[in-house]
């Protein structure tokens, strides 16, 4: 039997050897573009149909830009005292009125017949008081006769008293005479000491109903004349001087009592009134200063009130002149109006473009130093004014960005220019 011959095994590469080799390249590669290529997307575009601005470091002014109108000082409104129905208008808005001019009249036949009335129950109640007053002078003398008359039964009862009692002594009457004499005389004082103190309780009285009546004529006077007042109060004036801004009124027209009729521009002054967008009502406050150019002459102003209602995303102020006013200024007037929120200061820069509304200020496409492409960069913005926003962290003086709108550029990260 032959013995088994012994099969050397072949040296060498072998093909299942190569496929491994070549799948390990494969995958290594791979790897290769996965950690170290760009992946960032990217957007091509010409670089001349973009507004590319620079980073600078410079003075930022802190400030914004509203358009004020120009408004009186203060205005009175016109509402009626009395109502009624007009008869007469004197006065036409938008004319200069004096304080007392009269504006129009209105008549009101109920009001006459009422104070027609007034006057009657005035006339009749001043009557009723002097005839009472008659009556506690009637009363005063009658008490003083009381008194004079007990007075006399006073002395007469001691003078009788004092005559029983010598002849009672000489035991010339008898002691019952003498007694009856004796209580007579008592009786006087007692009555005496009684009629004093009525007499001073009736003074009193009299005293206090006196003080009573005249002030109830006095206060009765006193309603008579603003009953008549009343009247008056149907010819609505001007209660002070300056320009009839609006008048609601027509020839025949019922007017209600409290009615607002119209409305007085007092012209002695102006202020300007200002909307100021909401994103700065922290930041607005009282005496703030203010200006605008016209006719190259600069005004300045200072901000007297602001309103704490917000409205539709805006809230108002009023700002007032500190010095020249401009000549020939009218209400309804518009200015461009520089408002100071703040101290200037040294900042990084960049100009306001269309990028913020389409980034919210969070980031830029910053170009690199070929100016070939522009790549996303983080950024903070701080305070802005209506030229530039203030950077806080992100960019450097010289650095060049996009400020024109993002809204081509989608989501890519990555500007290419070509």
């Amino acid at each position: 039997m032959g013995m088994d011959k012994k099969i050397e095994k072949k040296k060498g590469l072998k093909m299942k050897h190569i496929l491994w080799i070549a799948g390990g390249l494969v995958i290594t590669f791979l790897l290769y573009n996965v950690i170290f290529s760009d992946h960032s997307s990217v957007f091509r575009t010409e670089k001349d149909k973009l507004t590319i601005s620079t980073v600078q470091a410079g003075l930022f002014n802190d400030y914004i830009t509203v358009i004020g109108q120009v408004e009186p000082i203060y205005t009175i409104y016109l509402d009626v005292e009395e109502g009624g129905k007009v008869e007469e208008i004197f006065i036409e808005e938008g004319e200069m009125v004096k304080a007392g001019d009269v504006i129009l009249r209105l008549k009101n036949y109920d009001l006459n017949t009422i104070i027609m009335n007034s006057e009657s129950q005035l006339a009749y109640q001043a009557n009723e008081l002097r005839n009472t007053q008659i009556s506690i002078e009637q009363q005063e003398i009658s008490n003083r006769r009381s008194k004079l008359q007990i007075d006399l039964q006073v002395i007469q009862a001691k003078r009788k008293f004092n005559q029983y009692e010598s002849l009672f002594n000489e035991e010339l009457i008898a002691k019952e005479e003498y007694l009856r004499a004796k209580e007579d005389y008592d009786l006087s004082l007692k009555e005496q000491e009684l009629t004093y103190k009525k007499l001073v309780q009736d003074s009193i009285f009299r005293s206090n109903q006196g003080l009573i009546m005249d002030e109830s004529l006095a206060n009765m006077r006193q309603n008579l004349i603003m009953a008549r007042r009343r009247l008056e109060n149907l010819n609505v004036k001007a209660p002070a001087d300056g320009q009839l801004g609006l008048l609601n009124a027509e020839i025949g027209e019922s007017i209600s009592r409290g009615q607002r009729l119209g409305m007085l521009h007092i012209l002695s002054d102006f202020k300007i009134n200002a909307l100021i967008d909401e994103f700065f009502i922290d930041r607005v406050r009282r005496n703030l200063s203010a200006s605008f150019e016209r006719n190259d002459v600069d005004f300045a102003l200072n901000v007297k009130k602001v309103y704490p209602e917000v409205r539709e995303g805006q809230f108002e102020i009023d700002m007032v002149f500190k010095g020249e006013k401009p000549k020939n200024i009218r209400t309804g007037q518009t200015y461009h109006i520089k408002l100071e929120l703040g101290q200037s200061e040294e900042a990084i820069l960049i100009p306001k473009g269309g990028f913020f509304q389409s980034t919210g200020g969070q980031w830029v496409y910053v170009l690199n130093k070929d100016e070939t492409e522009a790549t996303k960069r983080s950024i903070r913005i701080n305070k802005q004014n209506p030229q530039y926003y203030e950077i806080l962290e992100g960019l450097a003086a010289g650095e060049k960005i996009i400020t024109s709108s993002y809204d081509l550029f989608g989501d890519n990260d990555k500007i290419v220019f070509k």
